[in-house]
């Protein structure tokens, strides 16, 4: 089993840190949230879209409750979520590409399969599974991530695995006859290591994207009242009195999604070079 060299420079590698950090911190806050948010997510404080002052560094949302308080909460059902979500595509979309490139017969069937589902458009498919499964929740919303995710990811996967499948050591395992399993778990999979690391930092952010546009629609969720899309959503009709009810949760969820974008394009471009 030969594994792949690490081509990222000392100084890629440092930018990549530089890049992730917003997102890492983003990350660590919602995770801490409830801990550290100064009142409970549904306590009114105040009137309502009033201005950032001494008990509200933030001022407060449409029903008067805290917004820094709303945003501490909010996030880590939605980033638990996308976490998943990424996990999940990207180690089915791993393992189908290994085997497509290994069983070539085989992988036309998963490429015919996963043209079904690429022809449907994606908002579609949001609303048909989540409107007919009201009760699918965090569920509903991992099946449409692999709907979804899946057909373009595995492609991705098949054709990094196909040189690695052609390659002189997997084609020694096959002669000494070596399962599906092996080659696919033992030779393809630990040699594409790169490419998961690229394809799990997008699978995050479109994860982020899924969640925050099923919670934007009010389809049937169970990240609960309080998350980041559902602040933007309810308190768009205060942005003129209190506009950062809506700037502090679109900031965080375009901190995170950029920060993991510019990450994962300063290690792709790395391993390129």
């Amino acid at each position: 089993m030969k594994l792949s060299s690490e081509v990222a420079s000392p100084a890629r590698r440092r930018l990549g840190r530089l890049t992730v950090a917003p997102a890492l911190l983003v990350t660590l806050l919602a995770a801490l949230g409830p801990t550290l948010a100064p009142h409970p997510a549904e306590q009114a404080i105040g009137i309502p879209f009033a201005d950032p002052g001494a008990g509200a560094p933030l001022g407060t949302d449409r029903l008067g409750r805290d917004v820094l308080s709303q945003l501490l909460y909010g996030g880590w059902g939605l980033l638990l979520v996308a976490a998943i979500i990424a996990v999940t595509v990207t180690g089915v979309s791993c393992v189908l590409g290994a085997v497509a490139a290994l069983r070539p017969r085989i992988g036309e069937w998963i490429e015919l399969g996963t043209d079904l589902f690429i022809l449907l458009p994606a908002v579609l498919g949001i609303l048909l599974v989540l409107t007919s499964w009201p009760d699918a929740g965090t569920w509903g919303l991992i099946v449409l991530a692999l709907l979804f995710g899946v057909p373009y990811c595995a492609r991705i996967f098949t054709a990094a695995a196909a040189g690695v499948a052609a390659s002189g050591y997997v084609e020694s395992a096959r002669a000494a006859g070596e399962p599906l399993t092996h080659l696919v778990f033992r030779e393809v999979i630990p040699n594409l290591r790169e490419v998961s690391t690229t394809q799990l930092g997008l699978r995050f952010v479109a994860g982020v994207y899924l969640v925050s546009t099923a919670s934007f629609l009010q389809l049937p969720t169970t990240l609960g009242a309080t998350n980041w899309a559902v602040m933007v959503r309810e308190n768009t009709s205060g942005m003129l009195l209190n506009p950062w009810a809506v700037l502090a949760p679109s900031l965080a969820i375009a901190i995170v999604a950029v920060s993991v974008n510019l990450a994962v394009s300063v290690f792709g471009r790395g391993e390129r070079e």
